[in-house]
């Protein structure tokens, strides 16, 4: 027993050196966020501020509409998120549970494009973007984001594993598509349904190179933008603001996260089995 131990222990060590280096960055950001400037310069490693202040989320409410980029934030990534999963949840119903000709080729050409950088199709969506008069609007960060192929790919593999004599059988009672995706399917995949959400809602609500290109009114930021407002050259190194700002852009991300993990893992790690 104490051989196993000992074998154990550098890997219990190593596990221990990781999280710590995972952790340590948002241990600093949320001790930094409420230390005055001197106190962040002079004593940078300390994590436990000496003189706690709240003057650093005050600067930041004060000097920006900071209500109206939060909900900007939110807008955004709750639109992208409904309309990412009601997307994603018919075309993974329409591609394992429909017969068509050339299926198969779809669904590959469609997973592909999980392959293709975003810069190929950024300056496009621009152009279209600014055609259509969206520009500096959130709906035109919104537009161009309403389906995800990763999203049809974790739902589709998780339908699968319903079995078809269910489908069967609702058909044979006379029950519509939709019916059945809403009677049937969806209490089958809920899980798979709620994590791919929150990844999705956590994924829009960190967005930033996206946002950057076509938001250009600081009442249309998102906190992403209203972050670098605070560590470029136009706002200064005013970093312990930048801090309490980085602080409130992980809050509802993170809940989220450690609320609903189990969901988020198990459906990877089945669809990665799958």
């Amino acid at each position: 027993m104490k051989i196993s131990r000992l074998v154990s222990m550098p890997w219990h060590i190593i596990f221990f050196i990781t999280v710590f280096i995972l952790i340590f960055p948002i241990i600093f950001a949320i001790g930094t966020s409420f230390k005055p400037l001197e106190d962040a310069y002079n004593n940078v490693l300390n994590i436990i501020p000496l003189h706690p202040t709240f003057e650093n989320y005050i600067t930041f409410f004060d000097s920006l509409p900071a209500l109206k980029i939060t909900m900007n934030t939110f807008i955004i990534a709750s639109v992208v998120t409904i309309f990412k999963v009601i997307t994603s949840f018919l075309a993974a119903y329409a591609f394992v549970y429909f017969q068509f000709k050339g299926k198969n080729m779809l669904y590959f050409i469609l997973i592909s494009t999980i392959f293709i950088p975003f810069t190929v199709t950024m300056i496009p969506n621009y152009l279209i973007i600014s055609d259509i008069g969206l520009a500096d609007n959130v709906w035109g960060v919104i537009l161009p984001q309403l389906a995800d192929a990763i999203g049809i790919f974790l739902i589709r593999q998780s339908m699968k594993t319903i079995p078809y004599s269910l489908i069967e059988v609702a058909r044979l009672d006379n029950m519509g598509h939709a019916l059945i995706m809403k009677d049937i399917i969806l209490p089958l995949v809920r899980p798979a349904v709620t994590s791919t959400g929150i990844w999705f809602f956590i994924t829009s609500w960190n967005e930033y190179v996206w946002p950057v290109l076509i938001l250009k009114t600081t009442e249309n930021y998102t906190l992403p933008l209203a972050l670098q407002m605070y560590i470029s050259s136009e706002g200064g190194t005013n970093f312990t603001v930048a801090m309490a700002v980085s602080v409130i852009t992980m809050i509802i991300p993170l809940t989220l996260y450690l609320t609903f993990q189990k969901y988020i893992i198990g459906t990877f790690t089945s669809s990665g089995i799958k």
